[in-house]
């Protein structure tokens, strides 16, 4: 996970894909991969993606059914 410090800005950091999952989340529930695809334009990595992810979940922002759909908890 990159947070915002003297080598990473905010808009390279973790946090700034934040708020992006979360608002295509807002309006339905849909699969991982499907969240990906969406985010894929806004990463660098695909490791940016499992870093956003896990920092949501820990957050328990974010839920991921036995099915792999993830939705909104807040």
């Amino acid at each position: 996970m990159q947070l915002p410090n003297k080598l990473y800005s905010y808009e390279r950091s973790t946090l700034a894909l934040v708020p992006k999952v979360l608002n295509i989340l807002k309006n339905q529930q849909m699969s991982v991969l499907d969240l990906y695809r969406d985010m894929e334009q806004e990463l660098e990595e695909a490791s940016d993606f499992v870093a956003v992810m896990d920092c949501l979940y820990a957050l328990r922002a974010i839920d991921i059914t036995d099915e792999g759909e993830v939705f909104i908890c807040l």
